[in-house]
């Protein structure tokens, strides 16, 4: 995915398809406020802390993202 050897993988989203799926990675070395990384299957990777992450994720478990759900793909 990236050219940063310090990315630790975590998780793959989908990994049906060898299409460049979204990743989720941690970056020990960057600063805590860009140290988690989520990658896309365009290149495109957004960076956030570990509390913004955690949030997403708490967010999701309450089903305040279940309204994405329905979306036609």
């Amino acid at each position: 995915m990236s050219d940063n050897p310090q990315l630790v993988h975590v998780a793959t989203f989908c990994g049906k398809c060898d299409c460049g799926c979204p990743e989720l990675f941690v970056d020990p070395t960057a600063e805590p406020l860009k140290r988690i990384v989520i990658t896309d299957d365009f290149g495109q990777r957004i960076q956030m802390s570990q509390d913004q992450l955690e949030d997403l994720v708490e967010q999701a478990r309450s089903g305040a993202l279940d309204v994405l759900a329905p979306l036609p793909a």
